[in-house]
């Protein structure tokens, strides 16, 4: 057979195993940043490198993403180590680590480009593991408390996206997709905590000496509070001071603290470096939203919610937990606010309030994209949430198991309890799995 004909039958097979530009997958099988792969079709892979790419869910983005990372690999050199032979060697027989290089590689455009950027962390990919909350959070801590010569908010953002890349190796091959977004969501709402707690450990440099007149602590709010958050996805948070010496003298000094810390917080999560950014974090939640003080003690937490909140405010507040800082005075605020929480349904035109809420949110969609709009449309995500947040508090009154910021664990606890029928909790479970998962794939492209 000719070289012609030899290329002619492989560019064929390649459109067969679902290339969209099979001419130039056949190129790049050819790259010299290959080089030591041999002949992809087999000799070396057994069961091929194009099958192998064929699983993934961009075969074209996969394969380019890989000439990228080894033609990186070739050019790096990482502590004196040969990342690109022991890359090879991982590459050359199916397995765990390679379905989950193959599998990033093809879901995310922005994950191939921060290994690119840091070939190294390849095997954060290939060797990943789930993590605890608090390896995550010790992880970032270090990153930022021994960054050498890397400025500590480049620092912040590797050892995040470090972290990135493990939980969506993971996820992205999980057996089912859909059974795998609890621990997802869970992971990233974990990574996003200490995130925060390395942002304040920043913060507090920055501050200097001033930081020592409060306690301060940081409260999750919404997906991250409740850990189920999204790939891409502001964070909100409230934000609580107080004195530290509980002196209320000390209240001015505190607040003015506090308010450092904060603006120094959200600046090192959502300022633009050359490692790019985190996310923005967003305290609007909080009492009076953007025209209310951006730190108050917990006092003044409270008074407000007893004098003025309105009643999404306390369907907002279901979610709250403490997520960076003093821990102490986090549970300080919730105790204080969590009854209040579960006293909202006795408001008058409290069921009103919510629906009415709901159909705010609905008409913030644009016409053309209701339909499709997996978050905010009719039958979307915020149904789910706005259904099961409802019910829980209406019965969570009277019933402690209801209480979970995380919408799957509520629904399973309203199915139990017989506040939702299990066939009508089975359809709400499986649908709002499904749209989620969605949600993180087209998130994870970009």
């Amino acid at each position: 057979m000719s070289a012609f004909a030899r290329s002619a039958s492989r560019v064929g097979r390649l459109a067969r195993l679902g290339f969209a530009d099979p001419a130039r997958a056949d190129a790049l099988l050819d790259d010299p940043a290959l080089a030591g792969l041999s002949d992809p079709l087999d000799e070396v892979f057994g069961d091929g490198l194009p099958d192998a790419l064929s699983q993934v869910a961009d075969p074209d983005l996969a394969l380019f993403g890989l000439v990228r990372l080894m033609e990186s690999l070739r050019q790096t050199d990482i502590d004196g180590e040969d990342h690109r032979g022991e890359l090879i060697a991982a590459l050359r027989h199916a397995g765990p680590g390679r379905d989950r290089l193959l599998a990033v590689l093809g879901a995310s455009s922005a994950l191939v480009d921060h290994l690119v950027t840091h070939p190294g962390h390849w095997r954060c990919v290939t060797d990943a593991t789930r993590q605890s909350a608090e390896q995550r959070r010790d992880a970032l801590v270090a990153a930022v408390t021994t960054a050498g010569a890397m400025p500590v908010y480049d620092a912040l953002r590797v050892a995040y996206r470090r972290d990135l890349l493990g939980i969506a190796a993971l996820d992205l091959t999980a057996r089912k997709a859909v059974d795998e977004l609890p621990p997802t969501a869970a992971a990233l709402a974990d990574l996003a905590a200490a995130a925060l707690e390395a942002a304040l450990v920043i913060a507090r440099a920055e501050v200097g000496e001033a930081a020592g007149d409060c306690r301060f602590a940081v409260i999750g709010m919404g997906k991250c509070g409740g850990r189920e958050l999204n790939y891409v996805s502001d964070v909100d948070v409230i934000f609580v001071a107080e004195p530290a010496s509980g002196a209320a003298a000390d209240e001015t000094a505190a607040l003015a603290a506090g308010t450092q810390l904060a603006t120094a917080l959200m600046r090192a999560c959502s300022a633009a470096t050359a490692e790019g950014t985190l996310w923005p974090v967003d305290a609007a939640l909080r009492p009076e939203g953007k025209n209310g003080p951006l730190v108050r003690t917990v006092a003044s937490h409270l008074q407000y919610y007893q004098r003025w909140a309105k009643t999404w405010e306390f369907q907002a507040l279901l979610k709250a937990r403490t997520v960076a800082g003093d821990a102490g005075l986090g549970r300080k605020y919730l105790d204080a606010v969590n009854p209040l929480v579960w006293q909202a349904a006795s408001r008058e035109h409290f069921v009103e309030d919510v629906q009415a809420m709901r159909r705010r949110v609905e008409q913030h969609v644009p016409a053309a994209e209701s339909a499709r709009q997996l978050k905010l449309g009719p039958g979307g995500l915020r149904d789910v949430e706005f259904s099961v947040q409802l019910l829980q508090l209406v019965h969570g009154r009277t019933d402690l198991t209801l209480r979970s910021g995380t919408t799957l664990e509520a629904l399973a606890a309203l199915s139990k309890g017989g506040y939702v029928a299990r066939e009508d909790a089975a359809v709400l479970d499986e649908s709002y799995r499904l749209l989620r998962t969605l949600e993180h794939r087209i998130q994870l492209f970009r």
